[in-house]
Order: C-alpha cells, then structure tokens, then sequence
C-alpha cells in the first residue's frame, strides 16, 4: 500500500515556518519606521527586558551565534542605540547597553506587537495561550536534540 502523499498545510514546521513570513512581512513597515530590522528589534526587546548584557548573553536568548550577533550589534552602536564595551571583568566578553536614544525607542516599539493584536482576529488570552503552546513546543524540541 502505498502512503498518503505529503502536504505542506500537514506540515506543523511549514505552518511555522509560514506564520513566521507573515509575521515578518506584518512588522516590516512598523519597523522600517523605527529604523530596524526584524532581528535588530529581537535585540532591542532582550535589552529593553534587561539592559548591560553579554554579547553571549543575548545570542542564547535569540538563538543566534555570536558571528550572526557581532555585525548586528555594530549596526545598532552605529545607529545610536547601544554601546559595546568590553567587561572590565573577563576582557573576553563585551557588554551591550542602552543609549538614551535607544531606551526611548521602546515607546515607539509597542507599535510592533499591537499590529498583530490588531489583525490576528484573536484576543489576548488566545495569543498568549498560542504562544505558551509554541514556547512548551521549542522546548521539548530543543531538549530532543541535545
């Protein structure tokens, strides 16, 4: 007997993996008009939760190696945003802090996550609970594979 063939909507990771298109291109203009690109803003968000942190630091929290995080974070001190200094303690590693300028974009990024509220069709709660339902699944796919 031969297997039902394949398709992509049976697909959970596609369905990710599209909603994560959406997603993208949903934000694009909200944040062309702060000066950001989509993992510029990941960035910012992590250092508006807890400013001062290692570069390592934010790459684990965002999933991105630090030769991914090292140009993005040039583009960020380039625009103002942050500064980049090593750690008086272990020369090693290099902090990551808020400008002035930088805090004060976080005002004008509340836009950004209001958008989807505003088009998603769903409440509140519907997301949040989406989204506990997305994070428990990260998780045990991330335990998997190590």
């Amino acid at each position: 007997m031969t297997p039902p063939p394949l398709k992509l909507d049976d697909h959970l990771c596609f369905s990710i993996y599209a909603a994560a298109h959406a997603f993208n291109r949903l934000y694009k203009p909200v944040l062309d008009d702060l000066g950001l690109t989509y993992p510029q803003y990941l960035t910012m968000v992590a250092l508006w939760q807890e400013d001062g942190q290692r570069v390592s630091s934010i790459g684990e929290k965002l999933y991105l190696e630090s030769s991914t995080l090292t140009p993005l974070l040039k583009r960020l001190e380039a625009a103002g945003l942050v500064t980049r200094e090593r750690d008086r303690a272990d020369e090693r590693q290099v902090l990551i802090r808020l400008t002035d300028t930088g805090r004060a974009l976080q005002d004008r990024a509340g836009a950004v996550p209001a958008c989807v509220l505003n088009t998603s069709g769903m409440s509140i709660a519907e997301l949040q609970a989406l989204n506990r339902e997305v994070q428990a699944l990260r998780r045990a796919l991330d335990r998997s594979a190590a």
